[in-house]
Order: structure tokens, then sequence, then C-alpha cells
């Protein structure tokens, strides 16, 4: 067991000041605003206009749905190691979307319970991912065994989810028939109030191991953004969940994508511009992508004949969906990716070598 744990240990190493990292990527900030949301549950209220809320949701929310898509082709050498992905995927993906506008009630309903199913578990994994990045940059080398059990962690809000919300998860997945029973019934209501109380509990009790394990311990950071995912979808209700989940991981992956992107940029030889042009330069672009994205495209859709609704719900499922899998490829930390040398980067090399291949994301 570990002895003496200093509060440098447990602050760990982050990538901007701790008070950066720990309000705006761990999710600190979120969970005082959570609690505003929740004692404003008739609406927005003090915490945020309604008139200010269309602002908040491009400059945020959709701003960072194009953040993968600015950081996968900003990203040097992202066409030639990943040419599928930069030049046929796009394509892929508007077939789809146009199949799914074309058919709105055959295939476009399920598009959108496929991304409505998907996000929980896409901002799981990134609790994760951010978990086990900054264990690696802080130098704790979590061992198999302890990565399994902090997936699963981050897992139970999402698997939570999955069994409770309505229109998504086993609601889109089983008949109504099915549904209907009332053993099916007790047996969701007993299943929603174990994941509950396991997506409670075992982010700390596997923070608590870690920290008796030679490999620890774990920065609190690393608890936080576990712990602070599972609140927005186990406090909030199921609809302020998928608005104010979205707007919370928004905000993370805005600041952490920034983040690489200036270290990225201001590593390049020749480079003339300083982190603050190159942080301007990547939330301006993002944000410009957003509005074409979720404005512009769906008027090109309505323009060529597609109804207007079915437009701008299918484009929004689509977004989702590519932001969804180009994240799982952006983020990996493969030897000799920049990604990894960011990470790396002041770490002990200890910890970061016995444990690199399953950052994932």
């Amino acid at each position: 067991m570990r002895q003496g744990v200093g509060a440098a240990a447990l602050v760990g190493r982050t990538f901007g000041p701790p008070w950066f990292d720990y309000l705006l990527i761990g999710g600190g900030a979120s969970l005082l605003f959570t609690v505003a949301v929740v004692l404003t549950r008739d609406g927005a209220g003090p915490v945020l206009g309604h008139a200010a809320l269309p602002w908040f949701l491009l400059l945020v929310n959709a701003a960072h749905f194009a953040a993968s898509t600015v950081r996968l082709y900003a990203k040097p050498g992202s066409v030639r190691a990943l040419p599928f992905l930069t030049l046929a995927f796009p394509l892929v993906a508007l077939l789809v979307l146009t199949v799914c506008i074309a058919e709105p009630a055959r295939l476009g309903r399920h598009f959108q319970s496929l991304y409505l199913t998907w996000s929980p578990y896409h901002y799981a994994a990134q609790a994760y991912g951010l978990a086990v990045m900054y264990s690696y940059r802080s130098g704790c080398k979590l061992a198999a065994a302890d990565k399994k059990l902090l997936w699963w962690a981050a897992m139970f809000a999402f698997l939570y989810n999955f069994a409770t919300a309505p229109e998504v998860g086993v609601s889109w997945l089983l008949p109504q028939s099915v549904r209907s029973l009332g053993a099916f019934a007790a047996l969701r209501a007993g299943a929603g109030t174990l994941l509950w109380a396991l997506a409670v509990g075992a982010p700390l009790g596997v923070w608590l191991k870690v920290r008796r394990a030679p490999s620890g311990p774990m920065p609190l950071i690393a608890l936080l953004t576990v712990v602070a995912n599972g609140v927005w979808f186990l406090v909030l209700g199921p609809l302020d969940a998928f608005v104010w989940a979205t707007v919370f991981h928004g905000v993370q992956y805005l600041a952490i994508a920034t983040i690489f992107h200036v270290k990225d940029r201001s590593g390049l030889a020749g480079n003339r511009h300083g982190p603050l042009y190159h942080t301007l330069w990547f939330y301006g672009a993002s944000v410009l992508l957003a509005y074409a994205l979720f404005n512009l495209l769906p008027l090109g859709f309505v323009a060529a004949g597609f109804g207007k609704v079915e437009s701008m719900l299918m484009v929004v499922a689509a977004i989702n969906v590519h932001h969804f899998v180009v994240d799982a490829y952006i983020w990996r930390l493969k030897q000799g990716d920049r990604n990894r040398s960011i990470v790396d980067a002041g770490a002990p090399a200890a910890g970061y070598a016995a444990a690199h291949a399953s950052a994932g994301r």
C-alpha cells in the first residue's frame, strides 16, 4: 500500500493550469451548473435565458461536433494515415443521410434512435479515455485489470440510460409486446436501481483500489471525469440529460481538442504564430463549420425537395454519428502518433509506456 500520497500526486499533471483542467475538462464546473439546472427544472431560468440558449448551443454544443472534423483535417498526417475516414467516409455519411431523409418512417426513425442510444456511450467512453489519459500523464501505471474496472465504472451510467431512458436503448430495440409485460417492467426497474448504484459507487471504488495499488495514485481529475459524466445522466431527467450532457460534454471536448490542436501547430517547424492565434483559429473554424452543418445543410435538402422537419432531424443524427466514428480514431495514442507525444510530454515515462495501448479515445 502506498503511504503519504502528497497533494501534487492527487492533483496530477494537467495540460494547463489545474483549475482549467479540473473545471472544464474534468467537469467540475458542470457539477455546479447541474445543481442550478436541477433547481430550475421548469426551464433554463436564471441559469441561462431562453433567448441565449440557441447561441449557447451553437457556440458550445454544435461547435464541439464540428471540432472533431476540424481536428481530423488539421492534425498533421491525418489524410495519409486515415484515407477512408478523411476521403470516403464523408460521402458514405452523406449517402446514409439522404436515404434516411427520403425514408423517415422506415429508416430515419431508427437512425435517430441509434444516435440517441449511442450518445451516452460516447460520453462514457470519453470520460474513460480522459481518465486514462490523465492517469498516464501523471505517471499512474494502471494495471490491465484496473483499466478494465475503470472502463466498467464509466459505462454504468450509459447502461443505466440504456435500460431506463424512453425511446432509446431497450425501449428502441425491444417490441412493445415485450416492454408492456409486467415482469419486464419489474426487471427493468430492478436493473435501473442496480445500475444507478453501481454508477454512483464504482468510480470511487476503482479510485480507492488504484490508490492502494503499486501503480497508484490515480489523480483526482481521472475520478472527476467519470463522476461528472455519471451525474449528468443520473441526476438530470432524461430530457435535461440529453440537452445538458451534450453541452457539458461539448465544453469538455472543445477544451481538450483545442489544447491538442495548439500543441500540434506550435510544434510544427516554421510555426510563426502563438497559442492565442491557434486557439482562435481552431474555435472559429469549428463555429463556422457548425453553422454550415446544422443550419445550411438542412436548407440544402429542403431546396432539393425534402421535408424541412425530416431534413433537420436527420442532419442532426448524421452529424452525431459521424462525430462518434471520427472521434474513435483521432484520439488514439499509437506509437509515433502526435497525440501520444503530447500526452507523454513531461509525464513519467514508465507510467505511460506500461499502459499506452488501452487509452483508446
